[in-house]
């Protein structure tokens, strides 16, 4: 795949053939985005441009439109970028969302960014894609406007799964119950989170259940509800090898007030401070709560080790 990073105010030329491409936001590149995607690439064949396109933006566009606005992102733009990669799609252009950019109307964008810049001859909308200054036009609009530049607009069908219409708002919502799996399912991978170990408060250390005190790389990645999960865990960008529990929430047993991502790696006991560590998320065991005592804390952490066992030794 052949990466672009397209800034208005720069008037190079770009090396990019005659493509059927779709634009988004593609926050998450779930089942739902690759279906789109797949029909660009099959579009791209169709129509003889051969080249297949997606073309995204840098920062979500509400974030210049609304200036306090804080998205829950389900990918960073790096992992969008690289789940991209994995789509077979030709090109990717990664638009710089500005003032300017969001000036735009929709003919304007059309003509000087997708037909001039872009080189795009087929366009592929998703079911209720809008896009142009205030996101009022619809895809009669874009139509109409495609004709006038040389752009050919269709629309593809909507992805459902088992009943559920696949979006990255629906993703959003099961990971805010904490249902990761049903987000698993929609995304097509398990959801993750990557962030650096830092100094905790020990009291797992103490029980015998030593944790990683992540932080967050990114501060608008979405967390997901308070609770106990199971979950894959890999070091410093290596491979998801190793099987933990991870603790979403305030320690209500010793008080706390803060919310903590903490992990228990199973099996590993070297020192983790200031390493990176990413864990996906493979299944819910309980929700976060209070315990009447340590010892009946330790107890149950002991359940939840051994369920967590048993569902990753099943879970692919």
């Amino acid at each position: 795949m052949k990466l672009f990073h397209i800034d208005l105010n720069d008037a190079s030329r770009l090396d990019i053939a005659p493509s059927a491409a779709t634009i988004g936001f593609f926050d998450g590149v779930h089942r739902g985005h690759r279906y789109l995607i797949e029909s660009v690439m099959a579009r791209a064949g169709r129509d003889g441009t051969g080249q297949s396109t997606v073309i995204t933006f840098d920062g979500h566009p509400r974030i210049v439109l609304h200036k306090d606005y804080r998205p829950r992102l389900l990918t960073t733009a790096a992992e969008k970028v690289e789940r991209l990669s994995r789509t077979g799609v030709d090109n990717c252009v990664v638009l710089h969302f500005d003032e300017a950019m969001a000036s735009l109307s929709a003919r304007e964008f059309m003509k000087t960014v997708l037909h001039d810049r872009l080189n795009v001859r087929t366009l592929v909308t998703g079911y209720d894609n809008r896009f142009g200054r205030n996101r009022t036009k619809g895809f009669d609009d874009y139509v109409a406007y495609g004709r006038e530049t040389g752009i050919d607009v269709v629309r593809a069908d909507a992805f459902t799964l088992n009943g559920v219409r696949v979006s990255s708002s629906v993703i959003r919502s099961f990971l805010s119950e904490g249902e990761v799996s049903m987000a698993a399912m929609c995304l097509g991978y398990d959801y993750r989170l990557t962030g650096r170990v830092v100094g905790g408060c020990h009291e797992g250390r103490r029980m015998g259940f030593p944790t990683a005190n992540i932080e967050p790389e990114d501060g608008l990645k979405l967390v997901p509800r308070a609770g106990v999960y199971a979950v894959r865990v890999g070091l410093d960008g290596s491979a998801l090898t190793m099987g933990g529990m991870m603790n979403i929430g305030t320690r209500p047993t010793f008080d706390g007030t803060e919310t903590t991502l903490e992990v228990n790696v199973f099996g590993f006991s070297g020192d983790l401070y200031g390493h990176k560590l990413t864990v996906a998320f493979a299944a819910k065991l309980r929700d976060e709560r209070k315990f009447p005592s340590i010892n009946r804390l330790i107890e149950q952490l002991e359940e939840d080790r051994r369920e967590a066992e048993s569902v990753l030794a099943e879970h692919k």
